[in-house]
């Protein structure tokens, strides 16, 4: 077998179509490559373990730096990233005047740099990034200029400009001390972005004047690439970029804000629907070229949002686009770096998935590609995006990709190449839960890497500690079935990766497989040409990266349903992870006072155990219960994880989860402010607006303050609301699914600080369609009934509100069923409208009955 034959995976033989060579912006401000004249079309993250708290955080956890950049660029490459961004933490490299200090940092940048070359990743730096070196800790030894100068003193303070200037010449001028290349010489280093997200306000020449300077210090250095500069930050002094000496703009994406301290639920893809850019017909916008330097689906694990952006970013004509920011894997298993951002090939390996997915939307959708919009837009080209299936997926005659189970059948299976996916396909049937790469080296041979599994225990977007585990990984031996045309049903494994020597026959298409990499090959291939060493693209056959596993233990993830319906079936849930084949689960319910039973739980899709409820505990009052895990002799009870069982006489641990049993006639609570105070998302969208928890002078229940500032000229132009309450409600409905389908109308309980205060009630469905009504409050604790036949389709607000600022603030799609279908609906808004005075509204709950 002659080595000729190899077929480089896909992520690689993406990047190896890369050209070499610098770019240039034409005069139609379209980045291309020098040699050969092609459009540039890259697409990645940004990564900062060279910098900052990565740094530290390594260095606490006793990780070398340099062994970490390795492990995570090689799975980079291995998603098919070719795009590399980071605005550099000029104050670790610098001193007070701007001179460059060649140190562990700048060190650790040179080799990341040396790495991402090897793997054919182009790079864009950002050499000054004003930021303090502390979050989400304190700021820390910090030697630069940005330590005593502030973001509105670096562009009007003239000693600021000054140590930017020197800054700026000896960044580039400084040599890679792996590459021995300059920074303004190297070929891979393809653009410069001057700054990291500005800060700016009136008088706008003295912005322009500002950018000048700073791209004419790089061109004074002979540095020929593009200087790309930020325009999205400060969108009040676009004109001043505009009118800059400058080759191209850039721009951020954080379509449903950052930070709101828990996961976000529900359809954010109306969300990511278009970017348009209020100037985009000026002719000194359309000469430059166009960067997306950051962009995130803050908050969200959904595996669909990245496709969506991507294509959204191809139709407003972007070249470039980096992720902001991709988890070392040392830390990941914390996500502390930024808790608002989560991704990470083995720790969320569908939303990982997803960003390779989102590269080849980006690669293959034209620049300027229009689309129509949300929904019809979900299925493209060979791409297909579902929210009810949290799924996305490419699906072309080579290549079959898929961020979860489906059931779609690749498009030309005899002619596939490349298979990478989550869950199962009619490919691969798989019952674990990391992220899996099939990639055909010949006709009957093929290399098998398989991540080890992954399990959410707590919410990675809560708050952050190197303590608090958020996903375990669980090194399991699970069972797949391979359908691969060419490999038939009888093939051999064999393992390619250090320490791995497997050594298997398929039967059927089956086998079980560790974590690591195989080779797969029928019984007519010789398959001693392939080694660990054998190289492919920029790979070896045998690399494999993946975190060990996590030492915690047994452990119990559940979460109870807030109400029930008397008489109806009820199944409990919940995912164990630390278990031996041998082991059992048991449920222990309770009727609090009543009987109580023993329930042997039964294992569903790894890690899922599920049992029935008995119907003679299921009259209304009150469930109690818990989950108990046998061991041999050994006994534990969730939640607490403590010896023994509660059916034992002397169990005295107090913790347990229950639930409410009620009769139809109970309301269907949708938001509770008592109790759901951390799992909503208050939107301050005027100017001056903000939110509280306040008890209720009528009642002293809690509520939940939405307080609107007077209404500007501004906000009377575009009738922007002041405030927004959003509030995910499915998991409180789940239990009384026929009570919903039964209601006829909205409860709404609250008070205003005005007489006559209108606001607005809306409930959105699983496909983002919209339906509101209107209520008027008066300064009386109240409680207003709402018919639901008084819901009317209604453009659906975007909140948590798109950064940048300029972006929409509302979707309205283009054809929505004229009657709300309550069995679709899972969020609940409520907007405070924006006034001449200032007022409040106090909301302490909203039902359904």
């Amino acid at each position: 077998m002659s080595c000729s034959l190899m077929v480089a995976p896909a992520a690689w033989s993406q990047q190896q179509a890369v050209p070499k060579g610098d770019v240039y912006v034409d005069k139609q401000g379209v980045l291309r490559w020098q040699k050969g004249k092609q459009e540039v079309a890259l697409f990645g993250v940004n990564y900062t373990t060279p910098f900052a708290y990565s740094y530290r955080a390594h260095r606490r956890l006793g990780v070398s730096p340099e062994q970490a950049i390795e492990q995570d660029v090689y799975h980079l490459a291995r998603l098919g990233v070719d795009a590399f961004r980071v605005h550099v933490w000029d104050v670790e490299i610098t001193d007070t005047v701007g001179n460059l200090l060649e140190n562990e940092h700048l060190r650790l940048l040179d080799f990341l740099v040396a790495r991402l070359k090897e793997r054919g990743i182009k790079i864009i730096l950002t050499p000054i990034a004003y930021w303090g070196n502390g979050y989400p800790e304190p700021d820390t030894a910090m030697t630069g200029f940005s330590s005593i100068y502030d973001k509105g003193q670096a562009y009007t303070n003239p000693r600021a400009i000054a140590a930017q200037e020197r800054y700026l010449t000896q960044f580039l001028n400084h040599r890679n001390t792996y590459t021995k290349q300059l920074n303004r010489q190297d070929p891979d280093i393809i653009a410069c972005e001057v700054c990291n997200e500005p800060r700016y306000h009136e008088p706008a020449a003295q912005v322009t004047a500002f950018a000048d300077r700073m791209a004419a210090a790089i061109r004074n250095t002979g540095c020929r690439k593009p200087v790309f500069y930020n325009i999205a930050e400060n969108p009040q002094v676009h004109e001043a970029i505009l009118n800059a000496k400058v080759d191209g703009l850039t721009y951020q994406w954080y379509p449903e804000g950052l930070v709101s301290g828990h996961t976000l639920r529900g359809n954010f893809l109306p969300y990511v629907d278009q970017y348009p850019i209020p100037y985009r017909q000026d002719k000194r916008f359309t000469s430059k070229a166009k960067m997306v330097y950051e962009f995130e689906s803050a908050d969200i694990l959904q595996p669909i949002m990245y496709p969506a952006m991507a294509r959204s970013f191809r139709a407003a004509g972007f070249q470039w686009a980096t992720q902001f920011a991709y988890d070392p894997l040392a830390i990941a298993y914390a996500n502390t770096e930024y808790q608002t951002h989560y991704l990470n090939l083995a720790y969320t390996p569908s939303k990982a998935l997803s960003l390779l997915i989102a590269g080849q939307v980006f690669r293959q959708v034209k620049r300027g590609q229009a689309t129509p919009a949300y929904p019809t837009d979900s299925t493209f080209g060979s791409f297909r995006i579902s929210y009810r299936e949290q799924l996305s997926e490419m699906n072309t005659p080579e290549a079959f990709y898929y961020t979860s189970t489906t059931r779609t059948e690749p498009r030309k299976p005899a002619a596939l190449r490349h298979v990478a996916g989550v869950g199962s396909s009619p490919v691969v049937r798989y019952e674990g839960t990391g992220a899996y790469f099939l990639d055909q080296l010949a006709a009957g041979v093929w290399r098998l890497e398989v991540m080890p599994d992954a399990v959410q225990v707590e919410d990675p977007f809560a708050q952050a500690s190197l303590r608090r585990t958020v996903t375990r990984i669980e090194w399991n031996t699970q069972p797949m079935q391979i359908s691969l045309a060419d490999l038939g049903q009888q093939f051999t494994v064999r393992g390619l990766n250090e320490g791995n020597a497997a050594q298997a026959q398929a039967a059927n298409g089956a086998v079980a497989v560790h974590p690591g990499v195989y080779l797969l090959a029928t019984s007519q291939q010789k398959t001693t040409v392939w080694t660990s060493q054998t190289r492919l693209g920029t790979l070896r056959l045998g690399e494999f990266v993946a975190p060990a596993p996590t030492v915690a233990g047994l452990q119990v993830v559940h979460k109870s349903y807030p109400q029930v319906a008397a008489g109806q079936p009820l199944r409990l849930t919940a995912n164990v992870v630390g278990l031996a084949p041998t082991d059992s689960v048991l449920l222990v319910a309770q009727h609090y006072y009543g009987r109580t039973q023993t329930i042997p739980m039964q294992r569903g899709a790894y890690p899922l155990f599920e049992a029935r409820v008995p119907a003679e505990l299921l009259y209304p009052g009150q469930l109690r219960y818990w989950v108990v895990v046998k061991q041999g002799s050994k006994t534990t009870t969730f939640p607490g994880n403590v010896a023994g069982s509660p059916r034992q006489w002397d169990y005295a641990h107090p913790e347990h989860w229950e639930t409410a049993i009620v009769p139809a006639a109970a309301p269907l609570p949708l938001f509770t402010a008592a109790t759901d105070y951390d799992q909503v998302e208050l939107g301050r969208i005027g100017e001056g607006s903000y939110a509280d928890y306040v008890t209720s002078p009528a009642t002293g229940a809690l509520a939940v303050r939405l307080f609107g500032k007077p209404q500007t000229e501004a906000g009377a132009a575009d009738n922007r609301p002041a405030m927004s309450l959003r509030a995910y409600f499915t998991d409180k409905v789940q239990g009384r699914h026929q009570d919903l389908l039964n209601s006829k109308e909205l409860l709404l309980t609250g008070q205003a600080s005005q007489p006559g205060t209108v606001i607005q009630v809306v409930l959105v469905t699983k496909d983002a369609a919209a339906y509101a009504a209107t209520i008027t409050l008066g300064t009386d604790h109240q409680t207003v009934r709402v018919p639901l036949t008084s819901f009317r389709p209604a453009p659906l607000l975007l909140s948590p509100r798109p950064y940048p600022s300029f972006l929409p603030l509302t979707f309205q799609p283009a054809t929505q069923p004229p009657v709300l279908r309550l069995a679709d609906a899972e969020v609940l808004q409520v907007v405070l409208p924006a006034a001449p005075a200032a007022r409040h509204v106090d909301i302490g709950s909203v039902q359904l009955r």
